[in-house]
């Protein structure tokens, strides 16, 4: 399309008058590819621990609690690796941009994946979950600072509930692979491995998706490469425009007309590269704060559920097959949850949405705590998980919004990083809890957690339903 139909305006302001489209669905499923093996490696850490402890490799417990052979240690190896990602390598994202380290952290973790799958004793298992971990970090970043940069203000949260549709699918599917793979031994290979196999699968298309991503316009307009930025608005508006079926045969495109002119929006005046101190000024501190307490605690709550529960249902007298069934029935629901969040993400405001989901989490959780018949398990799963799903596409829409885009990946990947710095420990802590005081005493630790991330967001967190990207750095 001719930019001649168009008065000179900003990235930001000719983005956040784009209409739901098609081609946008179709950028943010191809990051979503991505997305989908990130959750599916994530994840993949409480289901393969049936087996990893079926093959004498970990135990569930431990008297000492850093013992490396509990299968804390797998669990906190790589929560360390997303750790050193988030916090040390985030800022590569603002440094190279949005699609070179989505793609590189894709081929990194995959390879990492892949490598794991063939090691033999805790500590080179320990290692290269660490390695892929890193990867994992990178990307998890990443992902949330390129979708929220592509996309129109009035839908951006709808945009990340349908990437994180698409990425909880992964859910499902490493439960099925695990429920079919882990009781079994293949070519002489233990199930578990053939379930990390699997994820190291998003390695080949990472070369693929790189010639078919734009990079994110916000991100080379805020490093002054504004011939490249218009190149790639005018590409992305033709095929909008295109993939809407709204373009008119007359001399004035009708799609022209039918929108309104790009609206003013005060542009980012800042220097080519952002500063890491610049967290710490003015209105962001204050963010910077609330947000680092917020992850330090989401994530016991998150992760204490997510990741243990095939271990927490064992450990109540439950045979491992029929966990992994009674598992694989709750994580059927993963991706619904996205759904919800798709439906109600840009109607509500995001932080009265993170209040409700996290204090419907954690008193569900207390009751799951309780239950010994299968219908109670699984419906009281049901609502946590669909809980979990829909907090995690809030979260990862709330993050990237208060912060710049010069510095936005940096500063999301810093308050991000303390989540995976407590997860690095959340397994220590829940084993010597759940064998002390058994399963209900887990979900005292996580409806707590859960508890102190209500009063905080609730407390310190802005709104942001419906603002513009650059509205809300200022």
């Amino acid at each position: 399309m001719p930019s001649t139909f168009l008065k000179p305006a900003g990235a930001a302001s000719r983005l956040d008058r784009l209409p739901p489209s098609p081609y946008l669905r179709s950028i943010v499923a191809r990051l979503s590819v991505g997305g989908y093996f990130e959750l599916y490696d994530l994840f993949m850490t409480g289901y393969i621990a049936v087996g990893l402890i079926q093959a004498h490799l970990y135990s569930a417990t431990t008297s000492n609690p850093f013992d490396i052979r509990g299968f804390a240690s797998f669990a906190g190896a790589g929560f360390a690796g997303m750790f050193v990602g988030t916090l040390l390598f985030s800022w590569f994202s603002d440094r190279y941009g949005r699609r070179t380290m989505f793609t590189f952290s894709l081929a990194w973790y995959s390879i990492a994946s892949l490598v794991m799958a063939f090691m033999s004793s805790p500590w080179t298992i320990n290692l290269w979950r660490f390695i892929c971990g890193v990867g994992i970090g990178v990307q998890l970043v990443t992902i949330s600072a390129y979708i929220a940069e592509i996309t129109p203000k009035g839908a951006r949260g709808r945009y990340v509930a349908f990437s994180q549709f698409i990425s909880y699918c992964s859910v499902p599917s490493v439960a099925a692979i695990s429920l079919l793979a882990i009781p079994h031994t293949f070519f002489g290979l233990a199930g578990w491995r053939f379930v990390a196999i699997f994820g190291a699968l998003g390695g080949p298309f990472a070369a693929l998706l790189w010639r078919k991503l734009p990079e994110s316009p916000r991100w080379l307009e805020a490093h002054h490469q504004c011939t490249q930025a218009t190149a790639v608005i005018e590409e992305m508006e033709r095929r909008v425009f295109s993939s809407t079926s709204i373009a008119s045969t007359s001399t004035q495109p009708r799609e022209i007309s039918s929108l309104s002119e790009p609206a003013s929006t005060d542009a980012e005046d800042v220097p080519q590269q952002g500063r890491w101190a610049e967290i710490w000024s003015g209105a962001y501190r204050k963010r910077t704060i609330m947000l680092l307490i917020f992850n330090a605690f989401q994530a016991i709550g998150y992760f204490g559920f997510a990741a243990w529960v095939p271990i927490l249902l064992v450990s109540q007298g439950i045979e491992v097959t029929k966990s992994l069934t009674y598992v694989l029935a709750i994580a059927l629901l993963n991706p619904f949850g996205s759904l919800l969040a798709m439906r109600y993400a840009d109607r509500w405001e995001r932080k009265w949405q993170i209040v409700a989901l996290v204090l419907t989490i954690a008193v569900c959780g207390l009751l799951w705590a309780q239950q010994r018949s299968a219908t109670g398990i699984i419906l009281l799963g049901s609502v946590i998980t669909l809980a979990n799903s829909w907090f995690s596409c809030v979260l990862h829409t709330y993050q990237p919004e208060l912060f710049p885009t010069r510095i936005r990946a940096q500063a999301v990947g810093f308050v991000y990083s303390w989540s995976r710095f407590t997860s690095i420990f959340i397994g220590f802590l829940i084993a010597q809890v759940l064998h002390r005081y058994g399963v209900t005493g887990v979900f005292v630790i996580v409806a707590s957690a859960m508890a102190i991330v209500a009063v905080v967001v609730g407390i310190m967190g802005p709104k942001t339903g419906g603002a513009s990207l650059e509205a809300l750095s200022h």
